[in-house]
Formats: structure tokens, C-alpha cells, sequence
């Protein structure tokens, strides 16, 4: 097996280099990597659905999407996360028990009593401190989850703080739960660094035929290009969530509107603003001006900018509108 520990905390850059080292090697692989503050969310979610839009632009923090489902989860330095990479028969390849025993063993040698969960995630107590997740590539499988060890748990709880009722889909929901940081159930207190190198040399000492790997300049070019034509694009992270429905109420100083819209592959098909309001110009000039868009703040402002949307809603101003749509 080899073992890695990440040389980046690009987000775009781990998440595509689990996607490289699973469709591109053929040898067992433990990685180890941190991230910089990134909500990462499943495959199959709508990313929209599940973030603050507002908090994460105005704390810029990063937004990933990953090849696994499940649901969203929060990553900072402060969060260490881990991928097991396997071959295995068909049928037989997700085991989440056999991946996360050696984790739960890593940690019980530093006094934490780890349980998993009927969600696969792992506990402390009744806590949760990993969330994990799996992704089958023909014969090979992909294990990997997060450990909270000390992440700032006020942008993991706004930046998820969302309003999924404005949305309409089939998309898969995460689920809330409790969570807890690793480091204060410690008795030793170590730094996140001390507690990576602690698991790293656990499991490492646990598997046989175990090896350091370090990326190589191929492997590095080739995860690269992953990250730049997939995993840093907006088609991917935000494009790729499943067609939905949006619909929100607007107050503003003169009236009330009722805004929908109908938005595939994170273009926006159709609007509709209905409401209590006055207007100098036909509505449905702004509502097909909005339609064709992709559904994404700066675009749309950009695209607003062209106009004064006091003209079709009399008292409200154009980031107001903005602020309706999201």
C-alpha cells in the first residue's frame, strides 16, 4: 500500500488527485490531506441548496464538489481527511467498517473511544467527528471521510446554514448532526500536525508491504490538469447539481414579489417575478433578460447592470433584486 501525505491544501487539487490516484493507479493508497476553509459537497447535492451563499463569499470560503455522494461537509486546516484507494470484487469493494477500523485503532492508542454510527460517520460519544463517503471506479474503490481535530466551528455551522425550503429537487439532503472537535477530548494535547503524523505512522506500521509515495512530476501534471479543466470549474461545482425549482418571498419598501425561477445545469430557463408593485416598464423584459443566465451572483449582477430594475419594480434596487434570487 502506498501512503501519501499531500504536499498542497488547494481543495481542487486534493479532491481531483483521489480522482487521479483512483482511475490511474493500480496499487492499494492511504492519503492524508488538509484543506483550506472549503465546503466540499457530495456529487449528486444542489450546491446552492446547501451552503450561505452570503457568509461563504463574504468569508471566502472555497466551494468543491467531490465524485462521492453523501452530503456536505466542511474542511480548514483545522480538519484532517483521509482516502483509503482499493482494488476489490464486485459487489464486495464498499465496506465502510473495514476502512474506518484502523482510524477508530489509530485513536484509541491515544485514548479516544470511537464509534461508527448508522450513517458510516464516526463518533465520539454521541458526537460526530467524521463524516464518510465512497465512490465506486470499475474494480478500484474510493473510502474517504474527514476527521474534526480543531476546526472553526463557527464557519462550519454559518456556512451551512441554509434555507433549503427555497428549493425544489431530487437532489440528495444532508442530514444535520452534533459534531465535536477531536483535540478536546485529548488528554495529551497535541497540535493537528502531531495528531496527522500519529495516524499516518499507526496505520502505516499496521499494513503490510506499506511504502511513502511522493508525487512525481507526471502524477503532478496530471492531477493539475484535473483540477483546472474539472474540479476548479464552475460547471462542476455548481453546474452539476441536478435541475431545481427556487422561489422566494422579497420585502422591500414599497411592495412585496414573489420570485421563481426553474434552473438546469445551473442555467436559469425561466423566470417568473409576480408581486404587489408598481412599474414604469413591462416586467416580463426583465424576467427573459434574467432567463438564459447561469444562477450565479456575479453573473447576474453583471447582467443587471445593464438596466435600473427600478424601472420595472418601482423601489427596489438592483442587489436587492440580486439578493431575492439566491
Amino acid at each position: 500500500m502506498h501512503f501519501i501525505a499531500s504536499p498542497s491544501t488547494d481543495p481542487f487539487f486534493n479532491l481531483a488527485s483521489e480522482e487521479y490516484l483512483l482511475k490511474g493507479f493500480s496499487e492499494h493508497i492511504f492519503l492524508l490531506y488538509r484543506n483550506t476553509p472549503t465546503i466540499v459537497v457530495g456529487k449528486h447535492q444542489n450546491t446552492l441548496a446547501e451552503i450561505n451563499l452570503p457568509y461563504v463569499e463574504k468569508e471566502g470560503i472555497m466551494v468543491a464538489r467531490r465524485i462521492s455522494g453523501g452530503g456536505t461537509v466542511f474542511h480548514d486546516l483545522g480538519n484532517l481527511n483521509f482516502a483509503f484507494i482499493t482494488g476489490g470484487r464486485e459487489g464486495e469493494m464498499v465496506d465502510y467498517k473495514k476502512f474506518t477500523r484502523p482510524l477508530i485503532e489509530a485513536m484509541g492508542t491515544m485514548g479516544l473511544k470511537v464509534t461508527m454510527g448508522e450513517r458510516n460517520e464516526l463518533l465520539l460519544g454521541k458526537l460526530k467527528i467524521s463524516g464518510t463517503a465512497s465512490h465506486v471506479n470499475k474494480k478500484r474503490v474510493l473510502h474517504h471521510g474527514t476527521l474534526l481535530f480543531s476546526s472553526v466551528m463557527k464557519n462550519l455551522s454559518l456556512a451551512l446554514k441554509v434555507k433549503p425550503e427555497r428549493f425544489t429537487d431530487r437532489a440528495v439532503k444532508s442530514v444535520p448532526s452534533r459534531v465535536t472537535n477531536i483535540r478536546d477530548h485529548l488528554v495529551q494535547k497535541i497540535d493537528i500536525e502531531d495528531f496527522q503524523t500519529r495516524i499516518l505512522n499507526h496505520i502505516f506500521h499496521s499494513m503490510a508491504g506499506a511504502t511513502h509515495y511522493t508525487y512525481n512530476d507526471h502524477d503532478l501534471r496530471e492531477i493539475n490538469h484535473l483540477r483546472d479543466t474539472k474540479f476548479s470549474k464552475w460547471e462542476w461545482n455548481f453546474g452539476y447539481s441536478p435541475k431545481y425549482q427556487f422561489s422566494k418571498q422579497l420585502t422591500f419598501g414599497s411592495g412585496n414579489i414573489h420570485i421563481q425561477m426553474n434552473v438546469e445545469k445551473g442555467v436559469i430557463q425561466k423566470v417568473s417575478i409576480e408581486g404587489d408593485f408598481m412599474s414604469a416598464k413591462d416586467i416580463h423584459y426583465l424576467e427573459e433578460l434574467l432567463s438564459g443566465t447561469i444562477h450565479d451572483p456575479e453573473t447576474l449582477r453583471m447582467k443587471l447592470s445593464a438596466i435600473k430594475v427600478d424601472e420595472y419594480i418601482s423601489g427596489l434596487e438592483n442587489e436587492k433584486l440580486l439578493s431575492g434570487m439566491f
